[in-house]
């Protein structure tokens, strides 16, 4: 999957920090931090599929953001994916990501609760 990597250990799931890069290895919405979010959001999907969890198992996410100003719009696509589960959150400005066209890095633990 080249754009979002998941560590499983036991029940517990975590997912490197994650961009809005697309499979083709592009950035997916250049300029737009909502965009972005939305895109970084399904490769973290992605990937805690790939390690037999979903976003419901997610219990704390941590946004690095290169413009805090950009809170509101990467705060509602991130409320989008997490309405109803509800992890604990940061949201940190860094001076930059490892791209330019980069505006936002996500990272995500998850716990994994086997049913009985």
């Amino acid at each position: 999957m080249g754009y979002s990597r998941a560590v499983r250990i036991g029940n517990v799931v975590h997912v490197s920090g994650t961009t809005a890069t697309g499979k083709d290895g592009k950035i997916i919405g250049i300029g737009d931090a909502y965009a972005q979010t939305i895109q970084t959001l399904k490769n973290i999907e992605a990937a805690l599929t790939q390690a037999g969890a979903s976003l419901k198992d997610v219990v704390r996410t941590r946004m690095y953001v290169i413009n805090i100003g950009d809170w509101e719009n990467i705060g509602r696509a991130h409320g989008e994916f997490f309405r109803e589960i509800r992890p604990a959150t940061s949201m940190v400005q860094v001076s930059k990501l490892i791209s330019p066209e980069m505006l936002v890095e996500i990272e995500a633990e998850a716990v994994v609760v086997e049913k009985s």
